[in-house]
């Protein structure tokens, strides 16, 4: 394929007024692709309470290279006390995509 290293996808949950700041910051700072938003409904537990709530998801395509500065970029703007930021491989894909992701996360782009 021609790339270094490997395609990333991040998931991360957000209160819906600031998953588009989030998403548009990772772009401008060029660590990710893309970023999809999605409206969820959340359930989970949280200090021993039940929760029920209206986020958005976060999905966001990188390099392997770039997930760490990800990670701490969205722990940096997140107002949550321990947001979800979770980062999974990605084992195949159409090679033309994963090598847009590439190239549109190169710091020399």
């Amino acid at each position: 394929m021609g790339m270094s290293g490997h395609t990333v996808v991040i998931f991360s949950t957000a209160p819906p007024a600031e998953s588009t700041a989030m998403a548009r910051a990772l772009l401008a700072r060029r660590l990710v692709a893309c970023v999809n938003v999605i409206p969820v409904r959340s359930f989970y537990r949280w200090k021993g309470e039940s929760c029920d709530d209206q986020e958005h998801l976060l999905i966001a395509k990188t390099t392997e290279e770039k997930a760490g500065d990800v990670i701490v970029a969205i722990k940096a703007m997140h107002p949550y006390e321990v947001p979800e930021i979770i980062a999974l491989p990605v084992i195949a894909g159409h090679a033309p995509y994963l090598e847009w992701v590439h190239q549109e996360t190169r710091d020399d782009a």
